[in-house]
């Protein structure tokens, strides 16, 4: 079994490897990897344990989430949480009912059932939105739009989900007053768990102390878990729990946010190889070609019609512009939840779950092929790229042999530190502000010196205290 797992992950490097040569979206090289290890493949790995893809993906969404909470932080995402609130809610319902009349026409379903499809196929992924943002340079308000927006609407997605399995599965005793009552439910109690549990972890990591530092990863888990369990134990979602216990955490200025992004970077690497591997390896190709015209039929329907019109009808009130709701539309990149939801039908007694399956696997596999490589160029094409960041070249040099650093940190106009003088900053005794960059201009500070939005500081400090000062610089850059 250890020779096995790690010839998988060796495997899946090599894909990733050739995934990033070639422009070819991850998630897709690993779905490949996992369908070429199955029973239709060279592999002759015989799986079709739905319950056991299930657990695998409940398990790798949940740290892919608390790792995307973790890489954001509440200042970054207040100003947009109205309109991702919406996008998560009201959108996700309109893409759940224009996807399944869709669906009723592309396949034989019955009504239910191809809302179910809908609903599947509803929300964007965190995954692959976190993952396609940190290499584009869509405009700051937008990015940060579409980071909380797949946060949140994953948690929505699921209850819409597991509340039309119920409808399905119980006709005669379960209806739309139930599924209302099961999304309040959801969406309610884990929001409490997460705001607790989120203000409580925060607590913890900004205290954390220097003799149990090793342990701050464990921790980290620790919390993950616990978040997603007690909201679990008590009808809430899980899901959203566990993003905003990771949000908390990555909004709290602490000596090991960087140690704990990096370990969790790491973590929702290995959680997406297992839950694509698990799920391709779910797929059959065999049976894909009777589906495959309908499937790519509402694939293309989802991005050029469902995702445009909910996203325009979900941010109707809100102060977007056409440009931006256009970009909005086409950035609703299908990944992991659809196939785990997928996961979901598949292990219940569903009549249609094999059909639902094998469609949203089109539905991920084009979405994330055709917008996952085309997001950046179509926000170029609409004026919506933000500009590049000057290059800075350093006014100093220091001796790679001395045991001091030289830091830069490029001063923002809603940074706590602009206006401030150079005594105010607060810096450890042993750090100091060496030079300040503004314009073509390198200014020797003094202490009465003030710190304007667009100056570069360079900070000179010994390397063993670089932590401390990044720490510092976490609070330079909270919002006034």
């Amino acid at each position: 079994m250890l020779l096995l797992i790690g010839a998988v992950l060796a495997a899946s490097i090599v894909v990733a490897l050739g995934a990033a040569r070639t422009g070819l979206p991850v998630l897709v090289a690993f779905l490949g990897l996992g369908m070429l290890l199955g029973s239709d493949g060279p592999g002759g790995v015989d799986f079709d344990d739905a319950e056991l893809a299930r657990e695998v993906g409940i398990v790798g969404l949940a740290l892919i989430l608390y790792e995307g909470g973790l890489q954001t932080s509440w200042r970054r995402l207040r100003r947009v949480a109205a309109p991702a609130a919406l996008l998560s809610t009201v959108g996700v319902v309109v893409s759940a009912l224009l996807g399944g009349a869709a669906a009723h026409v592309l396949f034989e379903l019955t009504w239910l059932e191809a809302i179910l499809l809908g609903a599947v196929v509803a929300s964007t992924d965190a995954a692959a939105v976190f993952a396609t943002l940190r290499f584009t340079h869509i405009r700051r308000g937008l990015a940060r739009t579409l980071e909380a927006e797949s946060g949140g609407n994953d948690p929505m997605a699921i209850a819409l989900t597991l509340g039309l399995i119920a409808w399905i599965e119980r006709p005669d005793s379960y209806g739309l007053d139930d599924l209302t009552l099961l999304l309040v439910q959801q969406l309610g109690l884990g929001l409490v768990v997460g705001v607790a549990l989120g203000v409580a972890a925060a607590w913890v990591f900004g205290r954390l102390p220097h003799s149990i530092g090793a342990f701050a990863p464990v921790a980290s888990v620790a919390a993950a878990a616990l978040s997603f369990g007690a909201a679990d134990v008590i009808g809430g979602s899980g899901f959203l729990a566990v993003y905003l216990v990771g949000l908390a955490v990555g909004s709290t200025p602490s000596r090991y946010r960087r140690q704990l992004v990096a370990f969790h970077e790491g973590l929702a690497f290995l959680a997406q190889v297992a839950l694509f591997v698990v799920l391709g390896l779910l797929v059959f190709p065999s049976e894909l070609p009777e589906v495959a015209l309908p499937g790519l039929a509402l694939a293309l329907l989802l991005m050029l019609v469902v995702r445009p019109t909910a996203v325009f009808v979900a941010t109707a009130l809100n102060a977007f512009d056409n440009r931006e709701r256009a970009l909005l539309g086409w950035a609703g990149l299908r990944g992991a939840v659809p196939i785990v939801l997928a996961t979901f039908v598949l292990s219940s007694s569903v009549v249609e779950a094999n059909t639902i399956f094998n469609a949203v696997f089109f539905v991920v596999v084009v979405s994330a092929i055709v917008q996952g490589t085309t997001l950046e160029w179509v926000a170029g094409r609409l004026g919506l790229l933000a500009p590049a960041p000057p290059a800075h070249q350093s006014p100093l040099e220091v001796d790679p042999r001395s045991k001091l650093d030289l830091i830069d940190f490029a001063v923002a106009a809603d940074h706590a530190i602009a206006g401030a003088s150079v005594r105010e900053v607060g810096l450890p005794r042993s750090a100091i502000i060496a030079v300040v960059g503004r314009g073509d201009e390198s200014i020797p500070p003094r202490g009465s010196t003030v710190i304007e939005p667009g100056d570069l500081l360079f900070v000179l400090a010994p390397r063993e205290r670089r932590q401390d000062v990044e720490d510092v610089f976490a609070r330079w850059r909270r919002r006034v």
